[in-house]
C-alpha cells in the first residue's frame, strides 16, 4: 500500500497507503532508536536507574582507574568512530564507562524511548545530569573503557544497530580499591584467576563465590548462577520461566558433579559480576544468586587465527566468540542447542533489516519470507519484523501466519503493542473469537506495562459487549465499487463544485516508467477529479486535478472551502527536494492553494505544520471557520490524534488544540470529515472489526461531541475502512477500503443508506461456526430451501463466516442447508418473523471429529441409524447419516470398518438376529453404493437382540422410542 506518511496521513496505518501519518512517523522514529517526542505519557520513576544503589560509595581502582597505562580509551574511541565525552556531574553514577543511545531535554521523551528500547529486549536505564539539565539513556554500563570501546564498536553485538556513543564518568562514585600490590602486578585485574578486587567485594556484599576449572567447552569467566539441578528438564523449566521474567537465562552441564547450572548473566569481568548480583539483576531478580568462576585453562590457548586483542593486555578471545562481545546481560554466552544460521543469512537480514527501517514494506516482507523460510532457528526479531512488514503493507493472512508462529514461539516476550497487531490481524482475517482473547491478554499486558492513558482504556468486559453489538447490527446500505479504482491505491473522496469528487490514486498513468514508493511498490500519489453520476451513483471520467498542485512526490487527502475557491491537502515536505527530520524522516505537511482567475496557484505550508512532525487528512467545517487535520505532533495521546484550528478572518489560525480522549485513543485516529451535525474519523483504537473502523460522532452547540459510535456492517469490515464522506440530506456518499472483492489494493465505494419504508427487513442472518472450537467457518455454503425443499438462494460465507438472506417473506419458514468439504452437513427449519431480521447461529462438526473412542474400542460416531419396524431397508434420515460416513471414509482413505447392527426384543430371538444381519448387509449395500470399495468394509454382521442398549429386554413395559433406540447399526474401526 502505499506511502509511509502519505500512508500516514493518507490512509491506515495497519496496511498500505493507508499508514496513518503518526504511525509512520512513530514507526520511523522507533527503528531509528532516538528520542521521538510525544507527549501524553506519564513518568515511571522505577525506570530511573543508576547502575547500582546498594554498592559502597567508596571507589574501586580496578573498576574506575585501574585500566592498563598503555589502553588509550578515548584515542580507541576516535579510532572506531565512537563519539566520547567526559562526564563529571552525574554524582549517583560510579567512575566508567556507558553506552549510551539517547539524550533528552524531557523525561517523558526519554521513558518512551526506554519503553522502546525494552520491547526490543534491550535493558536500558535512564538517569538525570544535573549539569546539563539533559534526560540521558543508556545501554550498559563498563568498568574498563577497553571492553566497552569493544561493545558500541560491535553494536552491542549486534543487537542495537542504530549510533551509540561514550560517555567517560569520573569525578563520582568509586568501588573500593583493591590492594596495591595487585595493582602494580602489571597483569589485567579484569582477567578470570587473577581479580583479587572481584574477591574483597564478594565478602563485603556477602555474594557467595566458587571457582570449577576443567569445564571444557564452556568459556571462561564469571557466571551468575541461579540455581543447580539433577534433571535437564528441571533446568530448562527453571530457564524457560526467567526468561518469562525477561532475564536472559540458560544452562550448562557440569560432568564432575553430575549438575545442571542454570545462570543468568555471564561476564569476563569479577566486578561487573558483582555489579549485577548485588543489585539483583537492576531489581529484576529477587533470589539469591551466587557466582561461579571458570578459569581460562592455561593449557589450551585460543588459536592465534581466531585471537583478537585491542589495545596492550587485551584478553585473548576463542574462536566461537566475537571480539567486540559485550560483558553485560544483553545475550546468553553458550547455546550450544541452537543451530546456527547459514552465513549467507546476515547479508540477507541486514538488507531486509534496511528496507524496514526504510519502511519499504513491500521488500521486506519478501526478504524476511526468504530469511524464514531457510534459518533453522529465527530470532524473535526476524519473526516480529516479517509480521509487522505484511502488517503494515495490508497483507493480513501473513501478517497472522507470523504473529502467530511469534505467539507459539515467544509468547512471554510478546509485547502489548506486538499483541495488539496480533488481534487485528485476526480480526483481519475473520478469527473474532480468538481475537477477542487476545484482546484480553493485550489489556493485562497494558496493565502491566503501565503504559496505557488514564481513562482511556476500556474494561475487557466493556469492549467485548461493544464488538458483540457491532456484529450483532448491520446497517441497510447498499455498496457499489467505482469504475474509477484501479488495481493501485485509490481512496480519500472529497467532495468538490457540483457533481464532482476529488480523490487520491496511485494508478501508473505514466507511458513508459513511473516513480515508485518504496513502501508498497506502487507509484506516488496524485489528485484526480471525475464526475458523479446520480443515478448510478459512480463516478467517471477521472482526469489528473491542477498542475499546479500535483507534484512528482505524494498529494492527497484534499478538503475545500464553501465557496471553493481555497483548497488544503497534504503533501510530503517538499521544496526543491524531500526535506527530512533529524532521524531522517520525510514527514508530511499540510498546503493551501487559492483559486485566481479559475486557476490554483502555487501552494503554500499552513503555519502549524513542522519538519519534525507530520500533519495531515485536512477537513474544513462547513461554514470553513474550523480546519480539522491529523497529527502526531507534541500533545498527541497515541500514534495519531485529531486536531482543530480556527481559521481566523485575517487568513491566519488559531494554536492547534487536540479534540481529547473521548475522540483520541493511544492507538491512531485520522481521515476526518465534517459537517453540521456529526464528525466522522477512522481508527484503529476504538472497538471495531479489524484494522482501521470509520466511527461517528454527534455534536452539539452545548455538551460538545457525543459519544463516538461504530458504522458497523457493511460499511466497515475487517479490513481497512476510512476516508468516510457523506450527504447527510440524501444518504449517499463514498468511502475506501482495502476489503476483499476489490479491484486493487484500496478502492473507493458509494453507498447509499436505505430509506425505513424502502427496506424489506425480513431476513435470515447468522454466523457459522465449528462445533468444537468455536472459531468462525469461511467459505462455506448455506443454501436456502423453501418448504417444498426448493434452493431459493445461496450464499458462501465470508472471512467472517457470516451469511445473511434478505428479502425473504414474512412469517414463512424455510430450510437452511450449510455444508463444506471436512465437515458434516446441517440442516435447520427457520421461519421468519413479521419486518424484522432472524438470527441463527449454525454449528458445524469437523468430519474427523466423528472418530471416537467408546469403552476402549475406535468407533465411528454417527447419529443413530434408525431402522422401522420389522424392517431392514435405509430410510432417508438414515441415508443422510450414512452419508456423513461415507465422507469420513473418503477424507481417510485407508480407514477400513465393520458394521455391527442390532434389533429390539420384540419377536423371536432368532428371526431378529436374522432381521439385523439383514440390517448390516443392507447398509454396507448403500456405503458401496455411494462409492466406498467392498474391501473397505471388512464384515456386516447382525447380533439381534444381544447387545441391548436399555432395560427393554421384554421383562418390563417399554415406549416405542425406547425400543426405537437398541434398533441401530454401529461402525468400529479396524484399521486406518
Amino acid at each position: 500500500m502505499g506511502i509511509p506518511f502519505l500512508q500516514i496521513f493518507f490512509h491506515s496505518p495497519t496496511h498500505g497507503l493507508r499508514l496513518t501519518l503518526l504511525m509512520l512517523l512513530a514507526t520511523a522514529m522507533l527503528a531509528f532508536g532516538q528520542g521521538y517526542q510525544q507527549q501524553g505519557l506519564t513518568a515511571d520513576k522505577d525506570l530511573v536507574l543508576a547502575l547500582d544503589p546498594r554498592l559502597p560509595a567508596a571507589a574501586n581502582s580496578a573498576v574506575g582507574r585501574a585500566k592498563p597505562a598503555s589502553f588509550d580509551t578515548r584515542k580507541a574511541a576516535k579510532e572506531h568512530n565512537i563519539a566520547s565525552r567526559t562526564v563529571t556531574e552525574i554524582k549517583e553514577l560510579y567512575n566508567g564507562y556507558y553506552a549510551v543511545a539517547g539524550v533528552f531535554g524531557e523525561e517523558k521523551n526519554a521513558l518512551k524511548f526506554v519503553q522502546t528500547l525494552e520491547n526490543k529486549q534491550l535493558h536500558p536505564k535512564k538517569v538525570w545530569n544535573p549539569g546539563s539539565k539533559l534526560h540521558y539513556v543508556y545501554l550498559d554500563y563498563f568498568a574498563d573503557g577497553r571492553a566497552a570501546i569493544q561493545a558500541i564498536a560491535s553494536g552491542m553485538n549486534g543487537r542495537y544497530r542504530d549510533k551509540l556513543w561514550l560517555m567517560d564518568v569520573r569525578e563520582c562514585k568509586e568501588l573500593k580499591p583493591s590492594p596495591q600490590k595487585h595493582l602494580q602486578s602489571g597483569v589485567s585485574p579484569e582477567e578470570p584467576g587473577t581479580d583479587l578486587a572481584y574477591k574483597q567485594l564478594a565478602r563485603e556484599h556477602q555474594i557467595p563465590t566458587r571457582k570449577i576449572s576443567g569445564l571444557h567447552g564452556l568459556e571462561s569467566g564469571y557466571y551468575l548462577i541461579a540455581g543447580v539441578f539433577g534433571e535437564a528438564a528441571n533446568a530448562k523449566k527453571f530457564s524457560a520461566g526467567l526468561r518469562a521474567r525477561k532475564l536472559e537465562a540458560s544452562h550448562f552441564y557440569n560432568p564432575l558433579k553430575k549438575a545442571h547450572y542454570v545462570y543468568v548473566g555471564h561476564f569476563h569481568q569479577g566486578t561487573d559480576a558483582i555489579t549485577r548480583a548485588a543489585s539483583k539483576m537492576n531489581g529484576r531478580y529477587r533470589n539469591t544468586l551466587w557466582i561461579l568462576e571458570v578459569p581460562t585453562p592455561p593449557q589450551k590457548p585460543a588459536p592465534a587465527t581466531a585471537d583478537k586483542t585491542y589495545g596492550q593486555g587485551a584478553i585473548a578471545l576463542g574462536p566461537r566468540l566475537n571480539p567486540y562481545r559485550n560483558e553485560g546481560l544483553f545475550y546468553p554466552p553458550v547455546r550450544k542447542q541452537v543451530a546456527k544460521d547459514p552465513p549467507s543469512l546476515a547479508k540477507l537480514i541486514e538488507k531486509a533489516d534496511s528496507y524496514f527501517e526504510k519502511m519499504w514494506y513491500a521488500e521486506a516482507a519478501e526478504l524476511y519470507e526468504m530469511v524464514l523460510n531457510k534459518s533453522e532457528s529465527p530470532s524473535f526479531d526476524i519473526i516480529r519484523k516479517a509480521g509487522d512488514s505484511h502488517y503494515f503493507n495490508t497483507n493480513m493472512g501473513r501478517a497472522y501466519y507470523w504473529y502467530d508462529q511469534l505467539f507459539e514461539r515467544h509468547k512471554d516476550e510478546m509485547s502489548a503493542d506486538n499483541l495488539f497487531k496480533y488481534a487485528h490481524a485476526l480480526k483481519g482475517t475473520g478469527r473474532y473469537g480468538r481475537s477477542k482473547r487476545l484482546m484480553r491478554l493485550y489489556n493485562r499486558k497494558l496493565k502491566t506495562e503501565e503504559s496505557s492513558i488514564p481513562g482511556r482504556r476500556a474494561e475487557a468486559a466493556s469492549r467485548e459487549v461493544i464488538m458483540d453489538n457491532i456484529l450483532a447490527t448491520e446497517e441497510q446500505v447498499s455498496l457499489k465499487n467505482l469504475a474509477v479504482n484501479s488495481k493501485y491505491s485509490d481512496f480519500a473522496p472529497m467532495f468538490y463544485n457540483e457533481g464532482e469528487v476529488v480523490y487520491a490514486s496511485a494508478v501508473d498513468s505514466a507511458f513508459f516508467s513511473t516513480r515508485r514508493y518504496k513502501w508498497n511498490n506502487q507509484p506516488y500519489l496524485d489528485l484526480y477529479v471525475a464526475k458523479i453520476n446520480e443515478e448510478s451513483e459512480d463516478v467517471r471520467d477521472a482526469v489528473k486535478f491542477s498542475k499546479k498542485i500535483n507534484t512528482k512526490y505524494h498529494e492527497a487527502g484534499v478538503t475545500f472551502s464553501p465557496d471553493n475557491t481555497t483548497m488544503y491537502f497534504t503533501r510530503n515536505n517538499y521544496g526543491k527536494k524531500l526535506k527530512r527530520d533529524k532521524h531522517g524522516v520525510n514527514n508530511l505537511k499540510i498546503y493551501q492553494s487559492k483559486k485566481v482567475d479559475g486557476e490554483w496557484t502555487e501552494a503554500v505550508e499552513v503555519p502549524f505544520n513542522s519538519d519534525e512532525y507530520s500533519t495531515g487528512h485536512p477537513a474544513l467545517s462547513p461554514d470553513g471557520k474550523q480546519l480539522y487535520f491529523v497529527s502526531d505532533m507534541p500533545g498527541t495521546i497515541g500514534g495519531t490524534d485529531i486536531f482543530v484550528v480556527d481559521v481566523l478572518d485575517e487568513g491566519g489560525f488559531s494554536e492547534p488544540r487536540n479534540l481529547g480522549p473521548e475522540i483520541n485513543t493511544e492507538r491512531k485516529e485520522m481521515f476526518p470529515f465534517i459537517n453540521d451535525s456529526k464528525l466522522y474519523f477512522s481508527s484503529d483504537g476504538h472497538v471495531g472489526l479489524g484494522g482501521l473502523d470509520i466511527f461517528e460522532v454527534a455534536f452539539d452547540g452545548e455538551e460538545g461531541f457525543l459519544e463516538v459510535r461504530n458504522l458497523g456492517r457493511p460499511i466497515n469490515s475487517n479490513k481497512d475502512d476510512f476516508s468516510y464522506i457523506v450527504n447527510e440530506t440524501t444518504q449517499k456518499g463514498y468511502f475506501a477500503s482495502n476489503r476483499r472483492g476489490g479491484k486493487g489494493d484500496d478502492d473507493i465505494y458509494s453507498f447509499k443508506r436505505l430509506i425505513p419504508e424502502e427496506a424489506n427487513n425480513n431476513a435470515i442472518a447468522g454466523v457459522i461456526t465449528e462445533l468444537v472450537t468455536g472459531d468462525v467457518v469461511p467459505e462455506a455454503l448455506v443454501v436456502l430451501l423453501d418448504e417444498n425443499n426448493r434452493k431459493l438462494k445461496e450464499v458462501v460465507t465470508g472471512a467472517d463466516g457470516a451469511f445473511v438472506f434478505e428479502d425473504l417473506e414474512g412469517n414463512t419458514k424455510y430450510t437452511l442447508r450449510s455444508e463444506k468439504s471436512e465437515f458434516s452437513t446441517d440442516s435447520q427449519v427457520v421461519s421468519t418473523l413479521d419486518n424484522e431480521r432472524v438470527a441463527v447461529d449454525i454449528a458445524l462438526r469437523r468430519l474427523e471429529d466423528r472418530i471416537v473412542v467408546e469403552d476402549g474400542i475406535r468407533k465411528l460416531k454417527t447419529d443413530m441409524i434408525f431402522f422401522d419396524f420389522d424392517k431392514s431397508y435405509i430410510r432417508d434420515d438414515a441415508g443422510r447419516e450414512l452419508d456423513k460416513l461415507v465422507a469420513v471414509m473418503r477424507q481417510y482413505p485407508g480407514m477400513v470398518i465393520k458394521i455391527e447392527s442390532h434389533t429390539d426384543s420384540r419377536g423371536p430371538a432368532v428371526y431378529n438376529k436374522y432381521l439385523s444381519d439383514k440390517r448390516a448387509k443392507s447398509t454396507r449395500a448403500y456405503l458401496i453404493q455411494q462409492g466406498i470399495a467392498a474391501d473397505r468394509i471388512e464384515s456386516a454382521i447382525g447380533y439381534g437382540e444381544e447387545r441391548l442398549l436399555n432395560e427393554c429386554n421384554g421383562s418390563v413395559r417399554c415406549s416405542s422410542a425406547k425400543h426405537q433406540l437398541n434398533r441401530r447399526s454401529e461402525f468400529i474401526i479396524v484399521k486406518m
